[in-house]
This record gives C-alpha cells, structure tokens and sequence, in this order.
C-alpha cells in the first residue's frame, strides 16, 4: 500500500474527517439512547413507545462506527475548519419552533423557524426563502392539520378567540 500524502506515516488516524463524524454521529445515537431510555421498549412481538427510536439510534450508533472505523483505516480528507454558523441558526429555528408553536400557531411559527435557519447560510436569497418558506409552511398546514387531522392551532390565539 502506498502512501497517498493525505497522512504522515505512522499516524493511526489517516481519515479525520471520517473519525470525528463517525464519533459525532455516535454520540448522537448516544444521546437519543439515554433520552428515549424511559420509554417501554419491545416485550416480545409487542411494540412499545421506545422500539423505534431504539431501533434507529442504534442503527444510527452502527453507522457511526462504521464511518469512524473507516477513517481509522483508510486515507481521507483531514478535518476542515469547522463552521458553526449554520449549527447554531438551525438549533435556534428548532428552539423557535418549540417555543412558538403553542401560544403563535403552526403558520407563523414554521415561517419564523424557516427564516432563522436561512440565516444559517450567507448564500441565501431573501426572495427565495420567503417563497420556499411560504410553500413549505403551506405544505405543513395541509399535512399535519387537515391530512393527518393534528390538533394542533393554525393561528395565534389572540386571533381565534
């Protein structure tokens, strides 16, 4: 085997960017493992609340292990510089939308949580995304309230009353 200049011999780790999103994923996978832990998991051909939660979060901690063991083994990309601006404007649309949906309705609270991660990009188009976020939040309000019959508001409840 030669090597390819991507890492330096002797080196255990030949694939960084492999290793350290495998790790990410399985600590992911981690994560949802301990949070869905107290929900009733499967009792022999019966499902429970937990069963499928259980069943991706250890698919996803499989896969993870997968990717991290293959950046242990083979050249790869080295670690980039890491970019938390999109990470962070798409952790506070969810938290948007946790909070906002409630008291504001689903209209305006998927339209402000789709906006807040557009600004997670420095290429977005204004126009663009109100549009896309327009249909999407259309889309959503056509699925959830009138196809799957969701109790959930459409508008804020100053305006329903």
């Amino acid at each position: 085997m030669t090597d390819t200049g991507n890492s330096p011999p002797g080196r255990r780790i030949r694939g960084t960017q492999d290793f350290v999103g495998g790790i990410a994923l399985m600590g992911v996978a981690a994560f949802a493992l301990w949070a869905s832990g107290d929900l009733g998991g499967m009792r022999g051909f019966s499902f429970g609340a937990g069963t499928a939660p259980w069943i991706f979060a250890g698919l996803l901690f499989c896969l993870g292990l997968a990717i991290a063991v293959t950046g242990l083994l083979h050249d790869g990309p080295a670690l980039r510089r890491l970019h938390w601006r999109g990470p962070i404007f798409v952790g506070l649309a969810l938290c948007s939308f946790a909070l906002c949906i409630q008291p504001l309705g689903m209209l305006f609270s998927a339209m402000t949580s789709f906006l807040i991660s557009a600004l997670g990009s420095r290429e977005t188009r204004w126009g663009e995304a109100v549009i896309a976020g327009a249909c999407l939040t259309g889309a959503c309000a056509l699925l959830f309230h009138y196809g799957l019959g969701l109790p959930m508001p459409m508008l804020p409840a100053f305006l329903t009353r």
